[in-house]
């Protein structure tokens, strides 16, 4: 049976009597992994803000695992959903890698015993000196230690806030997969990204927002091939995505859902099989 663990119903927000977001009406099931894309002002920050407690809707409900967030307190829906920054030193406030993974566990009462535990399992997984200064690491290790911070807690439910910003494709790469591993071993992850390969790569399903509304909704493929919705939310596909789009349009095949090299390659030579035969 699905497990509906993140719901929107009919949710508003405005600031300063300025509408922000609104009539978003969004289901979100354990072990999903949704990507919410746009352009700049499209609403998505508010969006994630909303999924934790942050921000309280001005007139809708959002529900963490059936709890109403006008209901609860952020530290106490904390225990459940765990929150990623776009910028990692909105994150970070401890003098220490062992303390500042430490950190959230005592905020939570995990017992001292479990903590000590999770922290030295933690920092082994990551490769991290326990000794060493957060704002000493570079942007992508800081990115690095939030999200380790984020796994020792073992939340049901992990908010990512464009988490690959300022990261090179190594290090991209390396926070993708291990959120990857997560979600397979059943943590559900909604993710705000621009990066239109990442979500491609990661992604299951994705949300369209587009000046404060839900466009579309749909399997990452699907959504991702209709160059008509792109256009609307301004939007670019994926590179290989976009040149079989212009292949397509410029009559030289059926290139619909094509979206990797691999895919390109395999197109391609079929193509050039088919138009073989007929010279023969």
């Amino acid at each position: 049976m699905t497990e509906t663990v993140l719901e929107f119903k009919n949710v508003f927000f405005s600031y300063n009597d300025t509408a922000n977001v609104r009539d978003l009406n969004v289901q979100v099931n354990k072990g999903d992994f949704i990507a919410i894309t746009g352009s700049n002002g499209a609403g998505k920050s508010t969006f994630s803000k909303l999924c934790n407690g942050l921000l309280k809707p001005s007139n809708g409900d959002v529900f963490v695992l059936g709890e109403n967030t006008k209901n609860k307190k952020v530290s106490d829906l904390a225990k459940h959903i765990g929150f990623l920054f776009q910028n990692p030193d909105r994150q970070i406030c401890c003098s220490t890698v062992r303390e500042e993974i430490a950190f959230s566990l005592k905020n939570n009462k995990v017992p001292l015993a479990e903590i000590n535990e999770r922290v030295e399992k933690t920092i082994s997984e990551f490769g991290f000196k326990g000794e060493s200064e957060p704002f000493n690491m570079s942007r992508g290790q800081r990115q690095r230690l939030c999200l380790a911070c984020l796994i020792a807690l073992n939340p049901e439910i992990l908010i990512l806030d464009e988490p690959t910003t300022g990261l090179d494709y190594r290090e991209c790469m390396e926070v993708m997969e291990k959120i990857r591993v997560l979600n397979e071993a059943g943590t559900t992850v909604v993710m705000v990204c621009h990066d239109m390969e990442v979500v491609l790569d990661f992604a299951k399903t994705v949300i369209v927002m587009n000046r404060g509304e839900i466009l579309a909704t749909g399997k990452t493929r699907e959504i991702l091939g209709n160059k008509e919705l792109l256009e609307k939310a301004r939007l670019l596909p994926p590179q290989i995505a976009q040149t079989a789009m212009l292949l397509n349009d410029a009559e030289l095949g059926n290139f619909n859902n094509v979206f990797t090299v691999e895919e390109m390659i395999s197109k391609i030579k079929e193509i050039k099989a088919g138009a073989a035969g007929e010279a023969e």
